[in-house]
């Protein structure tokens, strides 16, 4: 006997423990002989992260993906594993030795430190796994792969797919080492991608400086203009202002831009200013870089510490000048009075001394954007000069893009392709190098001469480098490790075997769907399509399924400074992983970011809990499965009907899986099983059930009994675990279940649907709707029964009448059902089928008094709908407001027409 409540805490685990003792996770797991395969790969969690509600979002997809796939008999494999994360593990062992008061990794020596994070990896990393597995996830963990394999052996297969990688694109003339502006971290003193950096806007300064003209040179300056724009008054200058929100940095000036154009600055070109405080005589050039209608039009060139001035310098042929160390504190490269300063403290001593000197023009207050540690928020990262190895993506990005377009690999939802375009088309070298220890060890080893040797091992270094030596020479290893997109970027393949040729590989490779967050687009999607290219020749998959941002019920980001984050294990915890993983499902509308309510997840418990208590219903009116049952034999329109309402509901959730319309999906499966089955079929089979027909009770047992399982069956890729636990207790009874629902087929029920039975029970159901609604419109008391009068019935409706008499007057709350000629005054009426239908109110509410009240309503309702449109037409409104705002006040217009109509619906029926 089923409990009474639902208890998600007392089910999950021993459910989940089922599934892993039944090996149901397993690749192939319940696939039918010679199945087509059907494979996702996880987008690897790093090994330091915790479940949040993107991760939740994103996984609980996936599973539904495969969930359903699996049951489809596919040869099904979820790849699971996860990312090493290079800073991000580097930092919380360093920070943790400090706790500590142990040793840093300096003084610990690399190898020892790298021993000490894979111990902190074995004792506290992958937390994630295990929350996936909170959620439901069923991929298969017998094969977890970690970017950094195991231990990070040189033997082992994924650091040597790595290697390979490498080694081959270098030999490809694909990897080269320059020395290029990169993201640098001054604190852990590395480069980083642009996904660690985040630009937030401060306040800060913008600081004009007047550059001497070197040579005695001056030049006249419009300072006053006519009324058409022409220059009428000028000021004869020997200084060219420019501007700076980093005033430090003008130590490592090489150069000033002017545009080719601007007519102010035309006879200065190819002249010299002599740079402040440093003495260097640098050059006037001639670029499109410079704006003339933003400050004076001049620009100073910083080529070593700008990626803008880096391009403009390299076009130009300006001098490269770092004055920063790895600390980003002051070089030797700069005057000695500034040497070994912080940069900001230099910035003090700079701007200190430039206004000493007059070369302080003016100081303009000004937001600015400044990039920041994305983690931490507080380190300011800096362009930094140095020595890299890098890819070249644009190379590696043709055939990734010839894929897209000739639609071999597709973006779900479609838009995302232009975005994919916008950046491919744009792409810079991929610096790849970390100056971590943490992380891939990059397969070069240097030459007394500096001459790179890059090799899969050491052994075929010294070869390599003792051939062209000529002699045996001692080689030093290149100290930097990869970037974590590099290793992430063979995940399709790497996690397969490869590079071995093993049968996993032949088998899953290319995977299908790709299921990720538009913000890694770039970062692993792309890259992950150039690696897929470019080793096994084909693309990695075939669809990306791009899913949206969860922000707060308010249509907020969530951040920790706001306060709103909303935490999935929390939700678990308090509401079961069923009702959680069926919200973030039903709001997964393509192209849409969700905004998750607690008041949702409640609601979606509350249907967990009504589909638990239907099964007890059925289970009390022993609704049991019978051998041989065959839906095509129903005699009574009620069975008839929920069967085809079935087979409507189960297309439905299929095509929404199907077409990544994962809302839709579950949407369909909810408003079936709560509105079609719950309310309707339950309701309607307890006269049958309760009645003397035996064969008519025999029945439709059996249809419920079948139905449920169905619904079992459709709502297991969003709820696995109240589905699999109903399955196996209501197998309890019947034929003997062939295996857990998780390994069941998904339902085929073509040919089910019965027009006629259809429109009995359609009918039927309007009809109760209907005096429903309207006594609700009315304000009739909740305990009130009214009668009810038909005019104009035809001979069917009639005999509908004498069959459903009961069952109308019992859910409707009705007295009676009367035939007249004519509608009885003061009755409210509506039209159901050919027939008129009235509700005679007299002496149950006062008309004339409910007529105002509802007119009062709709001017309550026109004046609410007048004031947003207000709101709506207002530029400077819709030009200021959040957009979450913007779609709080449209959703609110919705609303309100919408109970307009309806009040206007209701005085019709009164008039």
């Amino acid at each position: 006997m089923l409990e009474k409540t639902y208890e998600p805490g007392a089910v999950e685990d021993r459910i989940y423990d089922g599934w892993l003792a039944a090996d149901a996770f397993a690749a192939g797991a319940g696939a039918r002989l010679g199945a087509e395969t059907f494979t996702i790969v996880i987008p690897p969690p790093n090994v330091t992260g915790s479940l949040h509600i993107g991760h939740a979002l994103n996984n609980t997809i996936q599973d539904i993906l495969i969930r359903y796939n699996r049951m489809l008999k596919k040869d099904v494999l979820w790849q699971p594993g996860m990312d090493h994360a290079g800073i991000a593990t580097q930092m919380i062992v360093e920070r943790q030795l400090a706790e500590r008061q142990e040793p840093g990794r300096r003084q610990m020596g690399r190898e020892k430190f790298v021993e000490r994070v894979w111990q902190w990896k074995d004792e506290s990393g992958g937390a994630i796994i295990n929350q996936l597995k909170r959620l439901g996830a069923s991929a298969d963990f017998s094969r977890e792969r970690f970017t950094m394999g195991e231990r990070g052996e040189p033997d082992d297969q994924m650091v040597r797919a790595v290697t390979k990688v490498f080694v081959e694109l270098f030999r490809r003339g694909l990897i080269y080492r320059a020395k290029r502006l990169v993201n640098w971290h001054p604190g852990l003193e590395t480069a980083i991608s642009d996904l660690e950096v985040e630009n937030l806007e401060i306040k800060g300064h913008m600081w004009h400086l007047r550059y001497p003209l070197a040579d005695g040179v001056t030049y006249e300056f419009p300072v006053a203009f006519d009324e058409d724009g022409k220059p009428v008054e000028y000021e004869t200058r020997d200084y060219i202002v420019v501007a700076t929100t980093r005033p430090e940095t003008m130590l490592g000036d090489t150069g000033v831009a002017v545009h080719p154009d601007d007519e102010r600055y035309k006879g200065l070109v190819g002249k010299f200013v002599t740079l402040p405080l440093v003495g260097r005589r640098i050059p006037i050039v001639a670029d499109a870089y410079a704006d003339p209608s933003l400050g004076s039009g001049a620009v100073k060139i910083t080529p070593a510490h700008d990626f803008n001035d880096f391009e403009v310098g390299a076009r130009n042929d300006l001098q490269q000048v770092n004055i920063f160390t790895t600390r980003a504190e002051i070089n030797d490269n700069a005057p000695e009075a500034y040497r070994g300063l912080d940069r900001f403290e230099a910035r003090k001593r700079v701007l200190a001394d430039l206004e000493a000197q007059d070369i302080l023009d003016h100081v303009e207050d000004k937001k600015i954007m400044v990039p920041h540690d994305e983690k931490s928020k507080l380190v300011v990262i800096e362009p930094f000069l140095t020595d890299q190895w890098w890819v070249k993506a644009d190379v590696l990005a043709k055939p990734a893009m010839a894929s897209v377009r000739a639609g071999r690999m597709k973006f779900v939802p479609q838009q995302y392709e232009n975005l994919f375009f916008a950046w491919m088309e744009n792409i810079k070298p991929w610096c790849v190098s970390r100056q971590l220890w943490w992380g891939h060890r990059i397969p070069a080893w240097y030459g007394p001469d500096g001459e790179a040797f890059v090799e899969e091992t050491e052994v075929a270094a010294m070869a390599a480098a003792e051939a062209r030596y000529r002699k045996p020479v001692e080689l030093r290893r290149d100290e930097d490790v990869l970037d974590t997109w590099f290793s992430s970027g063979l995940w399709p393949f790497s996690t397969l075997g490869w590079p071995e040729d093993t049968p996993e590989l032949r088998r899953y490779y290319p995977t299908d769907v790709l299921v990720t967050g538009f913000d890694i687009i770039f970062f692993w999607v792309a890259r992950m399509m150039m690696m897929g290219l470019e080793f096994m020749d084909e693309e990695p998959f075939h669809t990306v399924y791009m899913h949206a941002l969860v922000r707060d019920e308010k249509g907020q980001k969530m951040s920790k400074t706001k306060g709103n984050v909303i935490d999935p294990l929390q939700l678990i915890e308090e509401y079961g992983a069923d009702a959680t993983r069926f919200t973030l499902a039903a709001m997964a509308a393509q192209g849409r970011d969700l905004r998750l309510s607690i008041n949702r997840v409640e609601g979606y418990r509350n249907f967990v809990t009504k589909l638990w208590n239907a099964a007890r219903f059925l289970e009390m009116n022993e609704c049991r499965r019978v051998a041989g049952y065959d839906p095509r034999t129903n005699k009574l329109p009620l069975n008839r009907w929920i069967v085809g309402a079935t087979a409507r509901a189960l297309a439905a959730v299929t095509s929404g899986i199907e077409e990544f319309r994962f809302n839709e999906a579950a949407n369909s499966a909810y408003d079936f099983v709560w509105g079609t089955f719950c309310d309707w079929y339950v309701e309607f089979s307890k006269p049958v059930l309760n009645g003397a027909d035996e064969a008519a009770r025999a029945e439709t047992q059996a249809t419920a009994a079948y139905v449920l399982d169905h619904i079992l069956k459709m709502l297991h890729p969003f709820m696995p675990f109240v589905t699999e636990e109903l399955w196996g207790e209501t197998g309890k009874a019947g034929p003997v279940r062939e295996s857990q629902l998780i390994l069941a087929e998904w339902p085929q029920m073509q040919g089910l649907e019965d027009p006629q039975a259809d429109g009995e029970l359609t009918w039927l159901m309007e009809l109760i709707s209907t005096v429903r609604s309207v006594k609700t419109e009315m304000n009739v008391p909740a305990g009130a029964k009214l009668p009810l009068v038909v005019v104009g019935a035809s001979t069917e409706t009639m005999r509908r009448l004498v069959e459903s008499t009961s069952l109308i007057t019992r859910l409707a709350r009705l007295e009676a059902i009367t035939p007249m000629a004519s509608v009885p005054p003061g009755s409210a009426q509506f039209v159901v089928g050919e027939a008129t239908w009235a509700l005679p109110l007299g002496g149950v509410i006062d008309i004339d008094v409910e007529k105002t009240r509802l007119a009062k309503e709709i001017d309550k309702l026109d004046g609410e709908i007048a004031g947003i449109d207000r709101k709506l037409a207002n530029e400077q409104f819709v030009a200021k407001a959040p957009e979450e705002v913007i779609e709080e006040q449209r959703s609110r217009r919705e609303a309100a027409v919408s109970r307009r109509g309806k009040i206007a619906e209701a005085i019709a029926r009164l008039n």
